[in-house]
C-alpha cells in the first residue's frame, strides 16, 4: 500500500458514490460503486487473504484512487456504468462499447420516416431497437420488414418515383402519392412489429383492410390483406411462453472456455428473439469477436493466460450483476419483468435504477416454479450449447491455423515451427505490367499489414518468371541484415525456387528454409532434393499452404489489374485531341476511372484546374461518338 493510498483511506466519506482505482502510471484499472464509500474501499486493503486471485492482483497494482460522492446508490450505479463505458478498466467485467453492436433506427423525427441499421444512438427524436449481436440476422430482418411494409429506403427524396415504387416496395412519398399522416400510421405498425407486438399489428391491419374494402379501394385492401397474411405467418412461428406480458429471460452457463449469457426476448407472451454474449478475458463479446480473441490467445504469454483465469474466478453473482448494469445501460427497451437464474446482491438498487429509466415498474424475478422457471432453464441450456458450439469452432480454427503450422513443420522436417511465412507470386500478361506480390501469414492467419507488392522492372516487355523472382527476392532479402521469416514459399516449381535461392543464399541467409510450390500437383520442392514432397490430400498442412498460395495469387492479380486499368485508360485518352500527359493525369486523379470520365459533362471537366472548354468538349465529343458507333 502506497503512502498516498494510506492517507486517502483515512479521509473516506460515509456517503454513497463511485471509487476509481489507478495504477502507478495513473491508468484507471477498476471502477466500482458503494452504498458507503468508507466501508467498501477499505475492504480491499483489509482481510487480503479472503480475496480472490483477481482482486489480489488488482490491489497489488493500486497506487492511487479517487472517489466521487453521489446523492444516492442509484446515482452511483449510473455513474459507474458511464465510467466503465468510457475508460474500459482492465479489472472490470465489461460489455464492448455500444458502437460495436448495431441497432435498427426509425427516423420518426422526419415527415416520412425510414428504417435503417446504425451503430450510433443520437438524441434526435428517432426510435431505436436493439442492440443486436447477429448482424446477418439483422439484415435479414430489415429485408423482411421492407417486404411487409412499403417504407422508403432512399436517403434523400427525389422529384420522381424510383424503381422501388414501380415494384410495389415504396409508396412514393417523394411525389405525394401518400399523405404524411397515413405514412406515419404505417410506421407505427413497423414499430409495433419490431417490439414483437404482432397481435396489435394484425388487429390494426385487419381494421384498415376492412375500411379500404368499404371505401371500394380494393387495390389497397388487397395489399393490406397480403401484409396481414405475411404477419400472421410470422406470428405462427413464435412460441407462446408465459401468457401476456413483456419479459427478458436470462440464462447463464460457465465452462473452461468462459461464461455465456443468453437472453430470450418475450413480448406479449411470445418469444420474438434471442441473443447471447460470450465472455473472454473480462469482456462480453459477439461470437465473431470471441473467435478472434481465442485465435489471438493461441500465442498469449503466461501472464495473459493467468489474467484470463483470474477473471473467470469471479462469482456468478458478479457476472450477472455486471451484465445487467451494462446491457440495460445501452438497451433501447426495458421490459416490466426480467427473469434471472439466481438472486443478486444489488437486486434492489438495480430495480430502482431500471424503474427510473423506464418510467414505470420493473421487477427482477427469480422464478421458483412454473413456465417462467422453465424458460430461464431453457435460456441456460441454450447458453451451455452456445459455449459448446464455440468450443468446437475454436478447435476447428486451431486445427486450421496453429495446428496446420505444426503439421507443415513436421512434413517439411523443419527444425523450428514456421510461425511466420512469406509467399511470393509473379503476375503478368505476355510480359506487360509484370508485378510480384508478397503475402505474410503468422500463426496460420494472414497478416495483411505486412503484405507488399512490387512492380517488376527487369522483365518488363518480355515474360521471364525466373528473372522476376530474382528481382523481387533481391529487393526483399538482398541485404545481409534483412529481417527473415521462418519459411519462404515460392509459387512455382524448381526453376523459380532455384532463382530465389540464388539471391537468398547469396545474401548470406543460409538458415531460413525456402520451398517451391508447383501448381499442377501441389508438389512442394525443397532445397537440394530432386524429388518433391507430396502432402496428404486431406491434411491441414496442404490446405494451409494452398490458402497462402491462393492469397498471394489474388494479391498479385489485383495489383496487375489495377496497373492494366490505368494503362488502358491512358491508351484511350491518347486518341483525344488536346489531351496530353498532364491533362490525362488531371482527368484520372479527378474521376478515378474511364467510366466516370465517359459520364462527365463538359461543365464538370471545365471546372478542373488545367482543363479548358475546347479540351473538355474534345473529350466529351470523343466518347459521345464512340457511344453512337456502338448503338
Amino acid at each position: 500500500m502506497t503512502d498516498i493510498v494510506a492517507e486517502k483511506l483515512q479521509l473516506l466519506p460515509n456517503n454513497p458514490g463511485v471509487y476509481i482505482m489507478k495504477d502507478a502510471q495513473g491508468k484507471i484499472i477498476y471502477v466500482g460503486k458503494a452504498k458507503i464509500l468508507k466501508n467498501r474501499v477499505r475492504q480491499y486493503f483489509q482481510h487480503n487473504n479472503q480475496h480472490s486471485a483477481k482482486v489480489k492482483a488488482m490491489v497489488a497494482k493500486i497506487a492511487d484512487f479517487e472517489t466521487i460522492m453521489t446523492g444516492s446508490e442509484v446515482e452511483a450505479l449510473i455513474l459507474e456504468c458511464n465510467l466503465i463505458k468510457k475508460h474500459h478498466p482492465k479489472y472490470n467485467i465489461s460489455l464492448k462499447d455500444d458502437k460495436t453492436y448495431p441497432y435498427l433506427k426509425v427516423t420518426m423525427q422526419e415527415a416520412f420516416p425510414r428504417v435503417y441499421i446504425t451503430r450510433r444512438i443520437l438524441h434526435d427524436g428517432a426510435k431505436y431497437f436493439g442492440p443486436y449481436t447477429n448482424v446477418g440476422a439483422l439484415h435479414d430482418s430489415l429485408k423482411l420488414l421492407r417486404k411487409l411494409f412499403p417504407i422508403r429506403s432512399c436517403r434523400n427524396m427525389g422529384d420522381r418515383p424510383c424503381l422501388e415504387f414501380h415494384i410495389k416496395r415504396c409508396l412514393a412519398p417523394c411525389v405525394g402519392k401518400i399523405e404524411s399522416e397515413e405514412y406515419r400510421n404505417m410506421l407505427q405498425e413497423v414499430c409495433l412489429f419490431l417490439e414483437g407486438r404482432t397481435d396489435q399489428v394484425e388487429h390494426n391491419l385487419k381494421d384498415q383492410m376492412l375500411s379500404a374494402a368499404e371505401d371500394l379501394d380494393f387495390e389497397r385492401a388487397a395489399h393490406l390483406r397480403d401484409q396481414l397474411a405475411a404477419v400472421q405467418k410470422i406470428t405462427e412461428k413464435q412460441r407462446i411462453i408465459t401468457g401476456m406480458g413483456d419479459q427478458d429471460a436470462i440464462g447463464m452457463a460457465r465452462s473452461s472456455l468462459g461464461v455465456c449469457v443468453q437472453i430470450f426476448y418475450i413480448r406479449s407472451g411470445k418469444m420474438v428473439g434471442r441473443d447471447h454474449f460470450l465472455l473472454n478475458g473480462g469482456e462480453f463479446l459477439t461470437s465473431a469477436e470471441y473467435l478472434e480473441k481465442a485465435s489471438e490467445q493461441n500465442t498469449e504469454n503466461a501472464d495473459s493466460q493467468e489474467e484470463k483465469q483470474q477473471s473467470l474466478e469471479d462469482s456468478d453473482d458478479e457476472w450477472l450483476t455486471a451484465f445487467l448494469k451494462q446491457y440495460y445501460h445501452q438497451a433501447t427497451f426495458i421490459p416490466r419483468e426480467i427473469l434471472l437464474p439466481q438472486e443478486i446482491a444489488e437486486q434492489s438498487v438495480i430495480e430502482e435504477w431500471l424503474r427510473e429509466m423506464k418510467g414505470s415498474k420493473v421487477e427482477l424475478i427469480v422464478p421458483q416454479r412454473g413456465t417462467k422457471k422453465d424458460v430461464v432453464i431453457m435460456a441456460a441450456n441454450n447458453a451451455q450449447k452456445a459455449l459448446a458450439d464455440e468450443g468446437h469452432k475454436i478447435q476447428r480454427v486451431n486445427e486450421q491455423t496453429v495446428g496446420a503450422v505444426a503439421e507443415l513443420g513436421r512434413y517439411l522436417h523443419l527444425e523450428h515451427l514456421p510461425n511466420r511465412m512469406e509467399c511470393f507470386d509473379i503476375s503478368h500478361m505476355q510480359g506487360s505490367e509484370t508485378v510480384a506480390s508478397m503475402v505474410v501469414f503468422e500463426g496460420g492467419v494472414p497478416k495483411k499489414s505486412d503484405y507488399r507488392r512490387f512492380k517488376i522492372r527487369s522483365a518488363e516487355g518480355k515474360p521471364d518468371d525466373f528473372k522476376s523472382m530474382r528481382e523481387v527476392t533481391e529487393r526483399r532479402y538482398g541485404k545481409p541484415d534483412a529481417e527473415m521469416p521462418d519459411l519462404i514459399i515460392i509459387d512455382g516449381g524448381k526453376g523459380q525456387l532455384s532463382s530465389a535461392l540464388q539471391i537468398i543464399r547469396g545474401a548470406g541467409h543460409t538458415q531460413v528454409p525456402v520451398v517451391g510450390l508447383a501448381k499442377r500437383e501441389e508438389e512442394v520442392f525443397t532445397e537440394g532434393s530432386s524429388y518433391p514432397i507430396i502432402l496428404p490430400r486431406t491434411s491441414q498442412a496442404l490446405f494451409l499452404i494452398q490458402r497462402i498460395r491462393d492469397e498471394a495469387h489474388r494479391f498479385a492479380i489485383t495489383y496487375h489489374r489495377k496497373l492494366r486499368g490505368k494503362r488502358n485508360l491512358v491508351s484511350v485518352l491518347d486518341h483525344v485531341e488536346g489531351i496530353g500527359p498532364k491533362r490525362r493525369k488531371i482527368l484520372l486523379d479527378s474521376f478515378g476511372n474511364l467510366e466516370k470520365i465517359k459520364k462527365a459533362t463538359v461543365e464538370e471537366m471545365c471546372a478542373l484546374d488545367g482543363m479548358n472548354k475546347p479540351a473538355a468538349e474534345a473529350v466529351y465529343n470523343f466518347f459521345q461518338a464512340q457511344k453512337k458507333l456502338r448503338e
